[in-house]
């Protein structure tokens, strides 16, 4: 048996009921079999065994009181999972389906995508099952400084950066960084996407979604073509699927689906964003509404939005919404581009359906690290006690994405794989991860 099979069956056996994790380290180890059986150091070293299993995995209770008076009790968990080559960095995810398979795949996805950026950090992730959806601000400050309460004791700017993640906006970063101020009495950049007024950093609520357009034009600029005047299906009405909106209507390209947990929306005209924001952001409402501005667009009741005919295809709701069938229906209509703009959107099944029929994948470690670079920006400019424009963060973040494209490109050259930007991305991210582990020795 290989050394990554040995590693699979043990991940396997001890983690049956962590199906997240489970995909998540299934579909990197085997795309870097070639990587790793060309290599006996990292067998003897042990450093797959080392790279997944978390350094550290904070679990914890969350008491909070609610409007009624009544004490609730949540649970809270951070998972640090690599510092090789930086301190732990990822975000803090705020929703009902939160449990520790999801962090865990979280956190191991984020290891691989803040080593592409290029920058100093490792991975890690965190959040509670806790969801602001419907609660008051009281109840929502409840429950942040609950929960930093106990965070606090594990994370610091040079140890581990937390940030926002879905569920976890400006309201609660900032909710969770008084109650960090008010126990350490520290002001440091420990949690990114702060408030402009407290060290936060422009473009840092536009990145991922920015991001994720700006490498996809890259792709598209490499086989000489460019994201002008194509169809563009987005999932998702949420940050990141909404700056993803904006960005690739300025770059000429039409947009016109957006969704949410109820259902889908098709413009055939294109998306009109300040429609889906007020709705979203103002009224804090169902998609549904879209309807009532935009009597030409239709409104479908749960999933479908990839039936629609485009030439990109943009996953920006959550883990696992595109199946096989999905991906079957947009290769029938001609897609040729899928960048994924949440984490691990598509399933296995899926990502191996775009890849033989040879649809440019891009996978979320790569496609949506805007995020955690911008982040790591933020960090730059809090320790330097400096503030940039947002001109000169969104061409850094714009350079960055641009080099991770590439080097997933010429990585998945290198390994004889052409296009296949998965392979292309865990193995740029992975020998950079590797080579650290190695030269540190087995900690």
């Amino acid at each position: 048996m290989s050394y990554v099979d040995r590693v699979l069956e043990s991940v396997q056996s001890r983690y049956k009921d962590q199906p997240e994790f489970i995909q998540a380290v299934t579909e990197v180890l085997d795309s870097l079999r070639p990587t790793i059986d060309k290599n006996p150091a990292y067998e003897k070293a042990g450093l797959l065994e080392r790279l997944v299993e978390p350094e550290r995995a904070i679990i914890f209770r969350v008491p909070w009181v609610d409007d009624n008076g009544q004490v609730q009790v949540n649970r809270g968990y951070r998972v640090q999972f690599n510092s090789a080559i930086g301190p732990y960095k990822g975000g803090l995810r705020l929703h009902h389906s939160v449990n520790l398979s999801i962090v865990k795949f979280l956190g191991f996805e984020q290891i691989f995508k803040n080593s592409l950026t290029g920058l100093p950090i490792g991975g890690g992730k965190g959040g509670s099952d806790f969801d602001p959806k419907g609660k008051s601000d009281r109840e929502v400050m409840a429950f942040c400084q609950s929960f930093m309460t106990e965070l606090f004791k594990y994370i610091g700017q040079d140890t581990d950066v937390p940030a926002g993640d879905i569920g976890t906006g400006a309201r609660e970063i900032g909710f969770l960084y008084g109650q960090y101020k008010r126990l350490t009495g520290l002001y440091e950049g420990v949690l990114t996407g702060k408030g402009l007024s407290y060290g936060g950093s422009l473009t840092r609520t536009e990145a991922t979604g920015y991001g994720l357009v700006y490498l996809i034009d890259e792709l598209l600029r490499d086989h000489n073509d460019d994201i002008k005047g194509k169809t563009v299906a987005v999932s998702g009405a949420g940050n990141v699927a909404t700056h993803a909106i904006q960005k690739a209507q300025q770059l000429g390209a039409k947009v016109v689906t957006a969704s949410d947990s109820s259902g889908w929306i098709y413009d055939p005209e294109g998306i009109d964003l300040a429609t889906i924001k007020q709705i979203k952001e103002v009224e804090r409402g169902r998609i549904s509404g879209y309807l009532e501005s935009r009597p030409k667009a239709k409104y479908t009741e749960g999933r479908g939005i990839w039936s629609v005919k485009c030439d990109i295809a943009l996953p920006c709701a959550t883990q696992n919404e595109l199946s096989a069938d999905d991906a079957k229906t947009l290769i029938g209509n001609g897609c040729t581009v899928v960048g994924e703009g949440a984490n691990m959107p598509s399933t296995p099944e899926a990502v191996s359906a775009f890849l033989k029929n040879g649809v440019l994948f891009v996978p979320g470690k790569a496609a949506n690290a805007g995020g955690v670079a911008a982040s790591a920006l933020e960090m730059s400019q809090n320790s330097m006690r400096m503030s940039w424009t947002f001109d000169d963060v969104d061409a850094k973040l714009k350079d960055i994405m641009a080099n991770i494209y590439h080097n997933i490109s010429q990585a998945a050259k290198d390994c004889g794989k052409n296009d296949n930007l998965v392979v292309g991305a865990n193995v740029a991210a992975f020998q950079k991860i590797a080579e650290a582990m190695l030269d540190q020795g087995i900690v």
